[in-house]
């Protein structure tokens, strides 16, 4: 763990809290990011032992050209890349690569972090830990598997608010506030106590009647790896090995920060994996979360997890922890959806057009430093390629 700017032999390796307030200048906030199992103590989500790579086929695509149409005007791929600061990009199709671009020093081998993109990993675990029968259903109650819960905020919260963030407990997931709970989460994370973070979660008053208002909360990812934990009887990393990276044909290893030295994953963030495993992954979910004729998720997740709902009676653009992305009025295309986290870090998934597209970026804050919004690339390049 680093809590001062320091080198790491070589390497310029940030302060964790000045990398989440967006306090880092470009070439520390690219090492920092590639370089994040450094941070924290990490546990290994180990590939297959046989050390099969599940190849990509090359279906090149003139994408150089592309019109990606915002309210703002119109850009090209060469706009998004150097406006929001994107270090890497891969574009597939039919699993055949039709854009892969590295950039600032990245290449096939980097692993880059995920910050949120992994919410929607550790959700896809509860995905498969309903269909192995080590949870019984969505709506289960959570203090079934943490009897911890019970009397707290989160007594009455089923599984299913869980997934959407719909429990009702308060939460400020401001990042470059130090008083929000997104940041006082994260001081536990320094302090590296194993069970604060769930004990600070329970600890947390309600603000709304569960299933009744929607409020995005990392704290409540945390809670989902405690659920995957207790019901599975795994860690998340060695679970995700064991039901889905192992068996996926990945180039390598991937890390996953812990709360603790040999505590649970930090669920919200911290995996880190490299551009075409992250793409792999991204194949799981767009094949329904099949491997090799064997359903690994049940065969309603993934519709499930990647589309908009209703919460009090308003419309939401958010299943479980993915987001729904939807295309441009007048087009003819199906409806995508996409793990987001802070920094502009993208899978974006889209089944009806089997099209899957990773995105690495190092912005310069947390949120709404881009210039072109993602939902337009990600538009654009299902128009161009379809």
């Amino acid at each position: 763990m680093m809590d001062e700017q320091k080198p790491s032999g070589e390497l310029m390796i940030g302060n964790v809290r000045d990398a989440y307030a967006g306090r880092l200048f470009p070439t520390v906030q690219i090492e920092t990011f590639r370089n994040i199992d450094r941070l924290f103590p990490t546990r290994t989500v180990t590939r297959g032992e046989d050390k099969f790579v599940r190849p990509f086929g090359y279906r090149p695509l003139p994408l150089d050209d592309m019109t990606i149409e915002t309210d703002q005007g119109d850009y090209d791929l060469f706009d998004y890349v150097a406006r929001n600061r994107v270090t890497a990009l891969l574009v597939a199709r039919d699993g055949k690569i039709v854009r892969e671009q590295y950039e600032y020093g990245n290449g096939p081998e980097t692993r880059w972090m995920s910050m949120s993109m992994a919410k929607s990993v550790s959700t896809t675990l509860v995905g498969a830990a309903i269909k192995d029968g080590s949870i019984g259903s969505l709506d289960d109650q959570l203090s079934k598997y943490l009897p911890s819960l019970k009397g707290s905020s989160y007594d009455g919260v089923t599984v299913k608010h869980l997934l959407q963030m719909t429990s009702g407990v308060r939460w400020d997931e401001t990042h470059t506030f130090g008083g929000s709970e997104r940041r006082q989460v994260l001081e536990l994370q320094i302090a590296q106590q194993p069970g604060a973070i769930l004990e600070y979660m329970a600890n947390l008053p309600r603000v709304a009647e569960p299933g009744t208002h929607w409020n995005y909360s990392t704290g409540e990812t945390h809670v989902v790896g405690e659920l995957i934990r207790a019901a599975t009887g795994e860690y998340l990393s060695d679970y995700l090995s064991r039901k889905i990276w192992s068996r996926l044909g990945m180039a390598a290893d991937a890390t996953w920060w812990l709360e603790a030295p040999d505590g649970l994953e930090v669920a919200g963030s911290g995996l880190s994996a490299t551009l075409r495993d992250y793409a792999r992954f991204g194949h799981f979910i767009m094949n329904g979360g099949v491997i090799d004729g064997e359903a690994v998720l049940p065969d309603w997740w993934v519709k499930e997890a990647g589309s908009s709902r209703e919460v009090g009676g308003q419309p939401l653009d958010y299943g479980f922890m993915w987001w729904p992305v939807k295309p441009p009025a007048g087009t003819q295309f199906e409806a995508g959806f996409s793990a987001r986290g802070i920094f502009g870090q993208y899978m974006y998934i889209n089944p009806a057009e089997k099209i899957v597209i990773v995105v690495w970026s190092a912005r310069a804050k947390p949120i709404g430093s881009e210039v072109i919004l993602d939902n337009d690339f990600f538009n654009a390049v299902v128009k161009t390629i379809r």
